[in-house]
Order: structure tokens, then sequence, then C-alpha cells
């Protein structure tokens, strides 16, 4: 067993001061607040414990992408505080996303991904982002089908538009087979929104973003998902991708119980600027923020799970501890929660072991995963 101590712990959706975790093996089997008496095994002054950061929407990072070389993209963001995260595949042609997942259902076999999310190919040409449009299609009940096999129940989450033709049945398809339906790169309107979320979708996939804006005459799909209580909304909470106001309007809304933090990072994040690939698609990096090549679409992001946190906290108007506390269960038990990933998410006996040390800035020193401290995080640790 390890117990590890700090001055502050994020549990039951409170930071606590002290508090401390104890581990066995891959597990977590007990937690409480205040200083343990005797053996502690690892003292961490100045320092605060959260639940391993869980990433339902991301792409790439540390100058790698999904597919090809997922364990470069989950390390890298280990590293930076995501014990856990979904594989996004963009829009690619049929052969190619088939291609694509299976490699992805291997790698979440081997536990280095937690699933897959097909961000496309099923959205809308007028709001594509920096998916190819050329290779846009409606729903199509034998390709969704291939997927679904080629997956073998590693895919866990797919984002379509529900304005397109033959989504009503594809949502039907999708959620017969487990898999989370979103709703985003859309153009559907209020009531079309509302079908989608009575039909069973339950997330809006990076709200604001690819989305028909809120009109007077017509509120589009951002009011409907926002007032639906059955609904997650993510938000990319980067500073660059939705104005630090509105996300806290969108918080103040819905709550931070129905709000998940995404990076939708792409390869460039951890990096220099310069010239990087996001599907098929040149996208160039200057001062931290990804556009297509040649345009001013923005093309993913450049931001860790950790940076979505310390934002968060930043321009919350609520006191620090609570705006931590919130910031946790948007970056971990919101995710974990909408996912269906009952093993992780919080910090509570019984779950997996999954934790990260962050300083007094919030910066991240150290990373547990499954009980087992990840090498290349370090940090100033007593033991």
């Amino acid at each position: 067993m390890t117990l590890i101590a700090a001055d502050a712990v994020v549990l039951d959706g409170h930071v606590v001061r002290p508090g401390w975790v104890q581990t066995d093996g891959a597990d977590i089997v007990a937690t409480g607040a205040g200083r343990p008496g005797t053996g502690v095994d690892v003292d961490l002054p100045q320092s605060v414990v959260v639940p391993g950061f869980v990433d339902m929407h991301c792409h790439g990072g540390g100058g790698a992408s999904y597919p090809h070389r997922a364990e470069e993209v989950a390390a890298f963001h280990r590293r930076h505080g995501t014990t856990s995260a979904l594989a996004s595949l963009l829009t690619a042609a049929p052969a190619d996303l088939l291609a694509g997942v299976r490699l992805l259902a291997a790698a979440t076999a081997a536990g280095t991904v937690a699933g897959i999310h097909l961000e496309g190919p099923w959205l809308s040409a007028a709001r594509c982002g920096a998916h190819d449009p050329a290779l846009l299609r409606a729903p199509d009940p034998a390709e969704i089908a291939a997927l679904l096999d080629a997956g073998d129940g590693a895919i866990r989450m797919v984002t379509l538009a529900p304005e397109l033709p033959g989504a009503d049945a594809a949502i039907r398809q999708l959620l017969a087979a487990d898999v989370v339906v979103a709703l985003g790169h859309t153009d559907a309107g209020y009531d079309q929104t509302r079908r989608a979320l009575d039909a069973g979708a339950t997330v809006g996939t990076h709200l604001f973003n690819a989305m028909r804006p809120v009109h007077q005459r017509e509120p589009g799909p951002v009011l409907a998902l926002l007032e639906d209580p059955r609904a997650t909304v993510e938000l990319i909470a980067d500073g660059v991708h939705v104005h630090p106001s509105l996300i806290r309007r969108v918080i103040d809304t819905a709550g931070p119980q129905r709000v998940a933090l995404v990076t939708d990072a792409m390869a460039a994040a951890g990096c220099r600027d310069g010239r990087y690939r996001l599907g098929g698609r040149a996208v160039d990096v200057a001062d931290g923020v990804a556009r297509v090549a040649g345009a001013t679409t923005i093309a993913g992001s450049t931001a860790t799970a950790a940076q979505l946190l310390r934002t968060a906290v930043a321009h919350s108007a609520l006191g620090f501890d609570a705006a931590l506390a919130a910031a946790t269960q948007m970056t971990a038990s919101t995710p974990a929660r909408t996912l269906g990933l009952s093993r992780v998410g919080a910090l509570q006996r019984g779950l997996r072991a999954d934790l990260v040390v962050l300083d007094r800035g919030l910066q991240v020193r150290r990373v547990m995963v499954g009980g087992r401290w990840e090498p290349a995080s370090v940090g100033p640790v007593s033991t």
C-alpha cells in the first residue's frame, strides 16, 4: 500500500485541506481529510492532488497524431495529467477510416486509450471546420455497421450532424451499439436538435465551434443543448476557441456536472509554431493557435487538459477552492460519467488509482496512472 498526503486533495467535489489518498496496487482503497498520523509514504507539501484528467476529444499532441502514433500521443498527454482519453478520428475516406478504427481498437485493447471518438464523416459541409468537405457524407447503415464491427466495442462516441439524411436512423443504430451520440459540426436548427436529443443524443461537441450560431428567431443547437438537462456540452477552454466570459456563462447555466472541458488537441500541442498535419490537411500554428493552412479556420487546439483546468480556475467568479473543485469536475468527473467510464474520474475507494499532483500554480508535478508514477513526471516529493 501507498499512503499519499498533501496540503490539499479534491474529494467528493470539494477541496479538503489537508487530505490523503491510499492506494493498493492499481486501486484507491481509502481517502480522507486531515493529516494522517503515521505511515505516510509520499508527502506532498504545497501541493494539491486531483483525479487524473479525462479527455473525451483529442486528436494528437507532442508532435504525433492518432491513429498511427497512438502511444506517443497518449504518453505526451499523460505527462500533462490526462490519464484517460478517447482517440478522436477526423473525417476520412471509408477505407482509411476503417483502417484507423482497427488501429485504435488495438490501442484500446492494450489500454493505451480509453476508446475511439469518430468526429465525422457524417457532418455538415456548411460547418465543416477543419474537416475536408469533399469527404463528408450522409450516414449510411452499412458503413456504420462496418465501423462498429472493426471497432469491436472500442467506439465510444460518434459526432454527427442531426440534420443530415439518415441521421435519425444512425442515432438509433449507434445507441443500440452502446455508443454515445454527440451533435456537432452542425447547421441544425433548434427543433432539429431537440428531436435528436429526444432520440437519445447526449453530447454537444465543442459547443459554439462549428455550430450554427444563436439567432433571435432561430436559437439553433446551442440553446437546445444548454437547456436540456440530459446533455453534456464540450468546451474548448483554451482561451482561443471560446471567450472566457462565455465559458463562465455556460458553466453558470449548465453547471459543472454538464460541462466537459476538452482539448481537441492536435499534433502541435506542446510543440513549437510551424506546419503540421491534421488528418490529411496542412495546419499552420502561429502563437500557439492552429489554423487550416491558407485560411482563418481554427484547426483543433494546442492545449493540454492541465491548461484547461488552469484557465477555468483563473476565469471563474468563484473563490479558489470552489473554482478548483468545479474545474476538476469538468476535467475528470463529468467526462468520465458522460462516457460511462466507471473506474475513473474521481478519487474514491474502488476506483483506479489515477491522480495528478499540482503545485500552487496548478502546474503538473507528478502523475500516477493505475497506481504507478509516470516515469517522466518529476517534482518536489518527500518520501
